[in-house]
């Protein structure tokens, strides 16, 4: 596994939000001061972005938000929070496979919640760099009791897969078993659904990539000639899910591109003008304020906006991307389980705010799409 990319192609590896970067602000003509300011700073296809401006419109914005009280349904039997100050941010991509999502995502259509996107976000103290680990969905975990949104309980279980917990119990459960998993407290909670990661992209003006092989994945309507796109929002969606195209078809794959294509966005925006439009801007942050739900603490455009402005200085340079260490289950090739000597050289690292050292990852179970996806020449608007 690769330790960090190269500036030219991000490397995914394994050794690889709602998640910003920083656009220039531009103040709008006229009496009032109406310029917003958003940042795009994402893990996933998983992004966040705050907006401040004019009242009535962080109004509107504000109405746009959906949060849940992660603490409250919680209650205190939690780690304890680390005040060195660095954070940890859940970032989850969730797929209802109803309403807007239900022709996006494939495979059933029950109108269930699963999180097919899992990432644990530290940001170091003084906000300059970050570490990013993804949990394979696929990983068999030991689920602790939760309560759900509705208050129901739901008892611990053994040997499930990690995504069940948010399709048991929703972001809380999400948030206690990777805590239960990690023994870190979660400071922040962001989750972004398909539908709105695929507008939000569009939005964006596409993001730029470049694809050393083809890949061709009917199950996720992703066809791309080896060479440079820019992927507009169902090809980006289609990117980030697809596992059959490219590699072995295995989640682990999966997750290298997604990793790729986190660096590629957070490259893009932080490149693009964004900014030069009011019109433009208010349209960015309308949609991913429809497109998150957030933690209590970030359930406001101006937390969103004081949240994004601590990363606005973190560029896809100074993101190192891992995958939780795990080896393949020898009882099932579809799964796969918990490297834990391994893992907790990563939980370590990331407790005492310092960088994951490379041999936590070496030796375990990677996929093989590695370097397939980079990032592409920058483009303007």
């Amino acid at each position: 596994m690769a330790a960090e990319s190269t500036p030219a192609i991000p490397d995914p590896g394994t050794n690889g939000p709602r998640r910003r970067g920083k656009g220039r602000r531009r103040k709008a003509r006229g009496t009032g001061r109406t310029a917003l300011r958003a940042t795009a700073w994402t893990a996933a296809g998983v992004v966040v972005l705050g907006g401040a401006g004019a009242g009535y419109l962080v109004f509107k914005l504000n109405g746009n938000l959906r949060s849940v009280d992660i603490d409250q349904a919680l209650g205190g039997d939690r780690p304890t929070k680390i005040d060195n100050g660095s954070q940890n941010i859940l970032v989850l991509g969730s797929d209802t496979r109803s309403g807007g999502n239900r022709k996006l995502g494939g495979g059933t259509d029950d109108g269930s919640a699963r999180s097919d996107t899992a990432m644990i976000v530290h940001v170091h103290e003084g906000h300059r760099s970050a570490d990013v680990v993804s949990i394979p969905r696929d990983t068999l975990i030991d689920r602790p009791a939760c309560t759900g949104a509705d208050g129901a309980t739901h008892p611990a279980a053994t040997g499930v897969m990690f995504n069940s917990a948010y399709s048991t119990g929703g972001a809380a459960c999400a948030v206690k078993t990777v805590e239960s998993l990690t023994g870190i407290r979660m400071d922040h909670y962001l989750e972004v659904d398909f539908s709105g990661f695929q507008q939000l992209v569009d939005d964006l003006g596409g993001v730029r990539v470049t694809t050393t092989r083809d890949i061709d994945d009917p199950q996720s309507h992703l066809h791309l000639r080896a060479g440079a796109h820019t992927l507009d929002g169902k090809q980006a969606l289609g990117l980030v899910r697809t596992r059959h195209g490219v590699g072995d078809g295995s989640d682990l794959g999966r997750i290298q591109l997604q990793q790729a294509f986190v660096k590629a966005l957070i490259d893009q925006v932080s490149h693009v003008g964004v900014l030069t439009s009011p019109k433009k801007l208010y349209d960015l942050a309308d949609t991913a304020t429809r497109a998150v739900t957030t933690d209590s603490g970030l359930g406001s455009v101006n937390s969103l906006m004081d949240f994004a402005n601590g990363l606005k200085g973190i560029s896809s340079s100074r993101v190192k991307m891992v995958t939780m260490p795990v080896r393949y289950d020898p009882a099932d090739p579809n799964r796969v389980l918990l490297a834990r000597s391994k893992a907790r050289l990563v939980w370590n690292a990331l407790r005492n705010d310092e960088p994951i050292p490379a041999a936590a990852t070496e030796g375990t179970a990677t996929g093989e799409a590695d370097g397939v996806v980079g990032t592409g020449q920058r483009t303007g608007r």
